[in-house]
């Protein structure tokens, strides 16, 4: 049977510490990137205007760092079919062990699908892709250059990768 399944690439970096201090960009994206986040409204610099699906997103993305102290967000956008976070680990001892950037973004993907689930009195619905994309965010440079890139996204939607009608 598993035998017609696509064979998955690696997405993470090998031998890599992901519950390592250090800044990490992430991106989640919608199951079959359906349009169920927010809206990207507004001419000149467009935003966008969260779906009550898209609120509870942000909710459970700003609750992160009370699931997890010693994690923070300090970048994100939510997006119609996706979302962008710059996770922040500061390992300075009070996680122990520290939770992996795997940790925190399964515990949001599962909590934001639980409540959508039962906000719409569905069971098993799937919200959110399987897995997600991760780069580890290297320098400063690197860093300003993600936090552009998140800030612009909304204005830069029609251009964008992820961009479904």
């Amino acid at each position: 049977m598993t035998e017609n399944l696509p064979i998955r690439k690696p997405t993470r970096l090998k031998d890599y510490d992901y519950s390592s201090a250090g800044a990490y960009f992430i991106t989640i994206c919608t199951h079959n990137r359906k349009n169920i986040l927010s809206k990207i409204v507004g001419e000149g610099s467009p935003l966008p205007q969260l779906t009550t699906n898209g609120k509870l997103a942000e909710e459970y993305v700003l609750k992160i760092n009370e699931k997890y102290p010693c994690v923070k967000i300090d970048k994100y956008v939510i997006m119609p079919n996706h979302m962008h976070l710059i996770l922040r680990i500061d390992n300075d001892g009070r996680g122990n062990p520290s939770p992996t950037v795997s940790n925190v973004v399964g515990w949001l993907k599962y909590s934001i699908t639980k409540q959508i689930n039962r906000n719409h009195d569905t069971a098993g619905n799937i919200i959110f892709q399987r897995s997600f994309h991760d780069h580890v965010i290297r320098d400063y440079d690197d860093y300003l250059k993600i936090w552009e890139y998140i800030s612009t996204n909304p204005a830069k939607w029609q251009d964008d990768c992820f961009y479904t009608e």
